[in-house]
């Protein structure tokens, strides 16, 4: 693994790191699968392959492969690793079981024992965890990241979390040794609305966004240009956009 650091910071928000690491493709094989509430399915995958995995940010993104038809090229979908057990050579992978796609249908019948292979992370955006505080927001494709960041978190920070889930048998606990403020939206707009209300506390924070493209964008406006936060510390991500297929865009700007 290799790193590039960013440029000598001229602010504090200017501390992230952007990480490279050797782009390799992993067969893997199901040793459990667990049942997280009703639209989520958390699956456990092991093989040698994992001896050299490294996740190094809970943005990281992998690539799942999913057999296709007959002469067609596998399908990919981009996945959140939720949990890594080196000594064990464990990689947990959250899956939302909505809709009629290749992946939640995989996802829905995974039983021990099955195979499967994913490639990356191809990087990673390593966000510090001192900063003052931290804000979370996303859908139900960024739960599973925004799980495993308010896990990182120490206890000398503070975490504020929005996030939407379409059913509410799907909001859980969230642990974490930070102080965490954690709502719970049942439509996807208003992640914006709240946002928008929100008091951001003082000091030097940042906010962490993944979801819908143009929802995404519209929480970037929000922060930057009505709350006044720095655009150096706004990551948001379309992890996925209305009406395309595996679509994957950072919207930094």
């Amino acid at each position: 693994m290799t790193s590039t650091p960013a440029t000598n910071p001229t602010r504090p928000t200017q501390r992230v790191q952007r990480v490279r690491h050797e782009i390799k493709r992993r067969d893997l094989q199901v040793v459990r699968v667990d049942a997280i509430s009703p639209h989520f399915q958390r699956i456990t995958f092991t093989g040698d392959a994992l001896a050299d995995f490294v996740s190094a940010s809970f943005d990281d993104h992998v690539k799942v492969f999913f057999d296709a038809a007959a002469g067609a090229e596998p399908v990919r979908r981009d996945y959140t690793p939720r949990h890594f057990d080196a000594a064990a050579c464990e990689l947990a992978i959250e899956f939302a079981l909505h809709g009629d796609g290749p992946a939640a249908n995989w996802a829905a019948q995974a039983t021990p024992g099955q195979t499967l292979s994913i490639g990356g992370p191809r990087g990673s955006l390593v966000i510090p965890t001192d900063f003052d505080w931290h804000l979370l927001v996303g859908d139900e494709t960024a739960l599973p990241a925004i799980a495993r960041r308010l896990e990182e978190l120490p206890s000398t920070t503070r975490a504020i979390a929005v996030i939407h889930v379409a059913d509410a048998a799907d909001q859980r606990p969230l642990p974490s040794a930070a102080s965490v403020s954690v709502q719970w939206v049942a439509e996807a707009h208003a992640l914006v609305d709240t946002v928008r209300a929100l008091a951001l506390p003082s000091g030097e924070g940042y906010a962490w966004c993944a979801g819908e493209a143009s929802v995404m964008a519209a929480l970037r406006r929000v922060l930057v240009e009505e709350k006044g936060v720095d655009r150096h510390a706004v990551r948001a991500a379309a992890y996925w956009k209305r009406g395309a297929i595996a679509h994957h865009e950072n919207l930094d700007g």
